[in-house]
């Protein structure tokens, strides 16, 4: 495994530029899947997940041009429909949560798929009934095939049909699943409780370009035409949006090791709730257009609730605050001025990495597996240098975060978790005055 040793204490300056984001890039690369047109996605991230999916489809039978660096075109015009059925195949899925969404546009365009519990980060029980139960809906059956320990999902008379549908919950994947699987089916299918992230109404963009009548974009009722793609040669072009993790990590980096930084083209409309949930903690920042300037400032005071009570942050669906950026904000918080309640609705192990932090010296009180109170330091007390280990991507980000505010030398152990999803992390933060060695 390779690893990261961190020079901590150090101002940064600059500017930096968010890589493309992650979730929409599984989501609208595996969306290539439902036309045999050629489709050229732009502002790809150059991270391990997306490189991993897009091998899996060249595997597939997909066509896969890069043209520079973050630029690929698309064509899945051929696809092996034996290798999907092989266990190569469900191997390679069982090791990336991403492929999940090569489900729907294959059950919806060529009638089967193996579904097996895809894997990622260890963060917690991650299920896939959602997913599931939507094909279902839309008139899949399926069985359990112990031999590939893999579900084999296969349409009976030959094509989905459109049905109405009420999610269990807002699933990001579950939704883009169920979306791509709809649109090839026959009718109208309407899906309620849908997750309306800015990622999901990019997926519904590009299949608009591709052909599919999509209404109730950026709502929480999709509504979908079933029918086939307009087949022609014709190119479909495609732009993914900035990293809206990456924009908030960065926000929280220029807080807590008081540093000055802009964050150029963010997609601000684009951020929601993110901006102002750092704003709480005491975080001062400028919009400059489409870029966002963090100032230095030399201490950070959290709000308190109007009744006096201790700040809450919690995460919740869109346009709620993202679960990604909670570890994130919980270290931050560990040198602002005041208290705050951390409260992590989804994951029930995301919160764990939280002993490294408090061998560092950070006061934390971890209350359960999804709720943590930080008493922060005002930067009076820096952070220790540690030995760590990344647990998984978001965690891996945000002990970075603390190893370049602390005192001292410090390592952090399985960084292939945070290059999951964070592209040349050690040389774009570098470039801004940072200190971090990357030992293979």
């Amino acid at each position: 495994m390779s690893s990261f040793l961190i020079e901590g204490g150090r101002k940064l300056s600059g500017e930096i530029v968010p890589q493309g984001a992650k979730n929409e890039a599984l989501q609208v690369i595996c969306a290539t899947l439902l036309t045999s047109r050629p489709v050229t996605i732009s502002n790809v991230p150059e991270i391990s997940d997306v490189k991993n999916l897009i091998s899996l489809l060249q595997q597939m039978g997909v066509e896969v041009t890069r043209h520079e660096m973050g630029r690929y075109t698309f064509r899945a015009a051929n696809i092996n429909l034996d290798y999907v059925m092989s266990d190569d195949f469900v191997k390679r899925c069982a090791a990336l949560r991403g492929s999940v969404m090569v489900v729907g546009p294959l059950l919806g365009r060529f009638g089967k798929a193996y579904f097996p519990k895809p894997g990622g980060d260890k963060i917690g029980r991650r299920k896939v009934d959602t997913h599931i139960q939507g094909f279902i809906n839309l008139g899949a059956t399926y069985e359990y095939d112990s031999t590939k320990k893999a579900y084999l999902l296969t349409v009976p008379e030959g094509r989905l049909h459109g049905t109405y549908m009420l999610l269990d919950e807002a699933s990001v994947t579950g939704t883009a699943n169920i979306l791509m699987a709809a649109a090839c089916a026959e009718g109208v299918t309407t899906i309620y409780n849908a997750a309306c992230e800015p990622y999901v109404q990019q997926l519904c963009s590009l299949m608009t370009k591709m052909g599919y009548r999509i209404d109730g974009i950026a709502s929480n009722m999709l509504k979908i035409y079933g029918g086939t793609a307009r087949e022609d040669n014709d190119e479909i072009k495609h732009r993914i949006l900035p990293d809206m993790i990456e924009v908030g990590s960065f926000i929280g980096m220029a807080a807590i090791t008081r540093s000055s930084i802009t964050i150029k083209d963010v997609s601000y409309d684009n951020l929601g709730i993110i901006p102002e949930s750092f704003r709480r903690l005491g975080i001062k920042l400028e919009q400059r257009g489409d870029d966002i300037f963090v100032p230095a400032q030399e201490s950070y005071v959290i709000e308190t609730s109007l009744d006096g009570s201790i700040m809450n942050i919690a995460d919740a669906p869109w346009p709620g605050l993202t679960p990604d950026l909670l570890s994130v904000m919980l270290v931050v918080a560990t040198q602002c001025k005041g208290s705050v309640l951390i409260h992590q609705k989804m994951f029930e192990s995301r919160l764990f990495f939280v002993d490294s932090l408090i061998d560092m010296g950070a006061q934390i009180l971890l209350c359960d597996p999804h709720r943590a109170v930080v008493i922060g330091h005002d930067h009076n007390f820096t952070l220790r240098a540690n030995n760590m280990s990344s647990p998984d991507i978001r965690a891996g980000i945000a002990l970075l975060l603390a190893a370049m505010s602390a005192k001292g030398v410090s390592t952090i152990g399985n960084i292939e978790q945070i290059d999951r999803g964070y592209e040349d992390i050690d040389g774009r933060l570098n470039r801004l005055g940072a200190s971090i060695t990357r030992l293979d």
